[in-house]
């Protein structure tokens, strides 16, 4: 054995002593740790990170020369990755939050977070597949802050985060983004109608609607007047007591400097009051055996149901025609018909049309 005493500690601990033929080692280092006397070298295994630190040799040779030295060992861990979202911790693959999900084009700033655990991350930020460049990033990288936000920050952002002995690379994240106005070509437009189907007296209020040009200038095809109102900059119209004529069709042109766009056009079904009952013929006095046609007459939207009555019975026929053929005697009496609109819930009776039947002389 070429050495007396060979010594090895670390953070001023002797974790294993080698002297002539027994060795003595420390209990925290089981089954992990050999020491070499014919060299003096040291075999550490199962490293953690526990074990990064300075280890010192100590070596008194069979002349009795004392000789000491030491090295600095650097365990670095795999990255465990994880996501701090906000006050939310859990553990899985880099993630990408924003702290913004509404934002407007020139109009703020937004930042994006990504965390990883593990000894000594470095951190890579990527716009679709190129490096993102001119841009804050603190807290060492992990913290990308992107000011006075364009249409073309959009991403998709990921964050690729590495050390010595592994990386990890987050999921894409896209940015929702709206442009300012006067800067943005119109993308879509739509009329919304509160109610496709009115009835004849009561309101009605459009909304035109662009994605990117809430705050245009909106010109619609109706003018102002007593009965029609354009709010909002000229995005809504407004009908007061609408009445059948106002059924459409209504359509929208929005415009800037840049481009024009022009809705689809938007009917309206209103439905109307009846309408008056007239009864046809008027003629009053019929032979018995006559065939007798009475007709009635609504105006009416929908369509109305028409029902017949005698004397205030209800009779099984409907529609706009009572036909009684081969009249007998006992069917004089007074016919009205009924209209009854099933949009309003109202209905009309008209004026009774006296039918007098009279007997053939024999």
């Amino acid at each position: 054995m070429p050495f007396l005493v060979v010594t090895w500690s670390f953070s001023d601990v002797n974790i294993i002593m080698s002297q002539t033929a027994i060795n003595i080692t420390d209990p925290a280092y089981p089954d992990r740790i050999t020491l070499f006397p014919s060299t003096g070298s040291l075999e550490l295994r199962d490293l953690t990170l526990n074990d990064t630190g300075e280890y010192t040799v100590t070596i008194i040779s069979n002349a009795g020369a004392a000789l000491k030295g030491n090295c600095r060992l650097v365990v670095q861990s795999k990255l465990l990755h994880h996501f701090l979202p906000l006050k939310l911790k859990t553990y899985r693959k880099p993630f990408v939050t924003t702290s913004s999900t509404d934002l407007v084009e020139l109009s703020g700033s937004v930042s994006l977070f990504c965390s990883a655990s593990g000894s000594s991350p470095s951190f890579l930020w990527l716009n679709s597949s190129s490096d993102v460049t001119a841009i804050q990033l603190t807290d060492g990288g992990a913290t990308l802050t992107i000011v006075n936000v364009t249409r073309y920050d959009q991403g998709p952002f990921m964050c690729h985060v590495s050390n010595l002995v592994s990386t990890g690379t987050s999921d894409p994240v896209t940015l929702s983004i709206h442009c300012e106005l006067l800067t943005c070509m119109f993308i879509s437009l739509h009329i919304s109608k509160f109610s496709s189907s009115m009835i004849d007296s009561e309101s009605l209020s459009f909304v035109s609607y662009t994605p990117f040009a809430s705050r245009y200038k909106h010109y619609l095809s109706v003018t102002a007047s007593d009965r029609v109102q354009l709010t909002d900059g000229g995005s809504i119209l407004s009908i007061i007591n609408v009445t059948r004529y106002d059924q459409g069709p209504f359509i929208c042109h929005v415009f800037n400097n840049f481009s024009n766009y022009t809705s689809d056009p938007v009917e309206l079904s209103i439905s109307c009051e009846l309408q008056g009952l007239p009864l046809s013929p008027s003629q009053e006095h019929y032979e018995e055996g006559s065939n007798i046609i009475l007709s009635c007459s609504a105006d009416s939207r929908p369509s109305a149901q028409l029902h017949w009555f005698l004397n205030g019975d209800l009779l099984p026929d409907t529609g706009p025609e009572l036909r009684l053929m081969n009249i007998q005697m006992s069917q004089s009496g007074n016919y009205s018909c009924q209209a009854f609109n099933n949009k309003t819930m109202r209905n009309q009776t008209s004026q009774p049309a006296v039918i007098s039947v009279l007997g053939t002389l024999e």
